[in-house]
């Protein structure tokens, strides 16, 4: 139970920066400070729960797209986070792609990373005791 809510925090943590660092990058990208909280709960909440269900579908009906999965089931969260007012808008076809990339990205790279840096750091703890 432990593991699970750090690696919800982990998961939490790498989308409010993916999601700052999409609207200080990218132009049409707009983060409304009232709602943000809100919509990085959704984001991450949507990306959780797209993401197994669109890896099934891509398996079953079209395998070679399995690799972009990550980045489908980051821009259906986007599309449903940007739905609610106040947290984040994305606005032209430039807004919409690279910001689910930048997202992806940081968002792949801090669930990849924290926990390593996190395990390694709790190894090193364990073994001075």
């Amino acid at each position: 139970m432990r593991k699970i809510l750090i690696l919800a925090a982990i998961f939490f943590g790498s989308s409010v920066v993916g999601l700052l660092l999409a609207g200080l990058l990218v132009p049409g990208i707009g983060v409304g400070i009232g709602g943000f909280i809100v919509a990085v709960a959704v984001f991450t909440i949507a990306q959780s729960l797209l993401t197994p269900l669109t890896t099934r579908l891509a398996a079953k009906f079209s395998p070679p797209l399995v690799g972009g999965v990550g980045l489908l089931s980051t821009g259906l969260a986007l599309a449903i986070a940007s739905s609610f007012e106040g947290g984040i808008t994305l606005q032209g076809p430039t807004a919409w792609v690279l910001g689910t990339l930048v997202v992806w990205l940081v968002t792949a790279l801090g669930s990849w990373l924290l926990p390593l840096w996190l395990l390694k750091k709790t190894v090193k703890k364990v073994r001075t005791r």
